[in-house]
């Protein structure tokens, strides 16, 4: 379960980075306005950004706590207490994700089609969808994964099968 936890973090964590760096291309093409950045953080909040970037701190902070504990397990309860100072001194640090991740949003869409988006989100049917996606998502995943993995079992067959006919055994 903990190793989920980090993971998921870690993942976060590489998910953030990647928007930030490369996000920061797209930022240099325009400025958005302070009434877009605002509209783009609402969206965000209600779509529930916090519960997928809130893992990137406590995710690196764990993650550096865990190399230095494999480097000397004897520090584990020092660095558990570093851990938990670190966490509540670098909190505010999401406001810089946030801000980012606002401009991403404020950068690709404009202030209309924001405003149009939020009015969406805070619908019933927009409510829904947030609520629902995940789940129908994480569904879509499991049969595309079971799918695959059936597929592949017969293409290799194929593969076989035609190469057997060619005169070679795999």
């Amino acid at each position: 379960m903990m190793r989920n936890k980090f993971s998921a973090a870690v993942r976060a964590a590489a998910i953030g980075a990647a928007m930030l760096a490369f996000g920061n291309v797209a930022f240099a093409q325009s400025k958005p306005s302070a009434e877009s950045l605002e509209t783009a953080k609402q969206i965000i909040a209600i779509k529930g950004g916090d519960n997928l970037f809130g893992p990137l701190i406590p995710g690196m902070i764990e993650q550096g706590k865990a190399m230095f504990d494999q480097q000397n397990p004897a520090l584990g309860k020092d660095l558990a207490i570093v851990a938990a100072k670190l966490r509540t001194e670098l909190a505010p640090r999401m406001a810089e994700v946030n801000n980012e991740v606002a401009k991403a949003y404020a950068s690709h869409f404009n202030e209309a089609e924001l405003k149009e988006m939020l009015t969406f989100y805070k619908s019933p049917l927009g409510r829904k969808m947030i609520s629902d996606e995940p789940k129908a998502l994480q569904e879509s995943m499991l049969f595309a994964q079971e799918w695959s993995r059936k597929f592949s079992g017969e293409v290799l067959s194929s593969i076989r099968a035609e190469m057997k006919k060619m005169g070679h055994e795999l």
